[in-house]
């Protein structure tokens, strides 16, 4: 009967130590799915970059399940990437037309994207140049060899310098000294090394630079307006998340940080995109 009694208990002890391991391992299993990072990819303006990183790091901080993975370049090409099927949750532009396409393409809802903030188009030069350039019209001169925009069909910076040439009447005059750059960061590159005489890029790019001076500021009257659209892309895997980071964006502390890096803070961040 001892006997008896004492397989009971080990078997009984077996038993309970098996229950408890696999009530352990669900209850692991639960706090570490609760814990799965969510990673959030947002394809975004190349002139973006130090703004967004700086703000990258304030939401993950107050968001440590959410990884935000930014894809910078030039507005145009991010647009063609997410219209052919790259993977993205969220399309931050540096130009209306590019946004547009992505909204009548059914891949962005009117509902769900906003014009945040705007920008400025400036001439810079090297920080140590020698050229005499204080105007847009002194880039015409036969001293001035080489300057460098962004490759207007898919860099709205460049797309800006080629309409104030335009509006300007320096369009024909410029044409063989351009230098197309990719995106509006090359340009900067190529104006910090020297490698041009001077190029044309959005404000925010040349607060950045200790290479460059701005020498001239291309009359808003000259192009299109100048406007950030951002929206979240309708086939998004991780929406809520998506929705949480577009709203975010939208805070005026937000907001905030981005005027501090010279963009400028519009009408319409508070108000609901609309194709125009």
């Amino acid at each position: 009967m001892e006997l008896k009694k004492t397989v009971y208990l080990v078997l009984f002890l077996f038993l309970f130590s098996i229950l408890s391991a696999c009530g352990e391992n669900q209850s692991n299993d639960k706090n570490a799915s609760s814990k799965k990072t969510t990673e959030l990819t947002i394809s975004a303006a190349a002139s973006l970059k130090d703004a967004l990183t700086d703000i990258q790091k304030t939401y993950e901080k107050e968001h440590p399940n959410v990884k935000l993975r930014f894809n910078f370049g030039a507005s145009g090409t991010l647009q063609q990437q997410i219209s052919q099927g790259a993977p993205s949750d969220l399309f931050f532009s540096a130009a209306e037309d590019k946004f547009d396409v992505l909204v009548k393409e059914g891949m962005i809802k009117k509902s769900e994207g906003i014009n945040l903030v705007g920008n400025d188009v400036v001439l810079v030069v090297p920080k140590d140049s020698e050229a005499k350039i204080s105007t847009f019209t002194d880039l015409s001169k036969s001293s001035i060899k080489k300057i460098s925009i962004g490759t207007p069909e898919a860099v709205p910076a460049g797309s800006y310098a080629k309409e104030s040439f335009k509006n300007m009447k320096l369009w024909n005059t410029l044409q063989s000294k351009l230098v197309y750059a990719k995106d509006v960061r090359q340009v900067l590159s190529y104006v910090e090394t020297g490698n041009v005489d001077a190029g044309v890029v959005y404000k925010t790019d040349a607060l950045i630079s200790k290479k460059v001076q701005i020498v001239a500021s291309a009359d808003p009257k000259t192009h299109s307006p100048i406007v950030y659209p951002v929206g979240i892309i309708k086939d998004t895997k991780h929406k809520k998340e998506a929705k949480a980071f577009y709203q975010y964006l939208q805070k005026p502390s937000t907001v905030k940080t981005l005027e501090d890096y010279g963009f400028k803070k519009t009408a319409e961040n508070k108000k609901q995109f609309t194709m125009g």
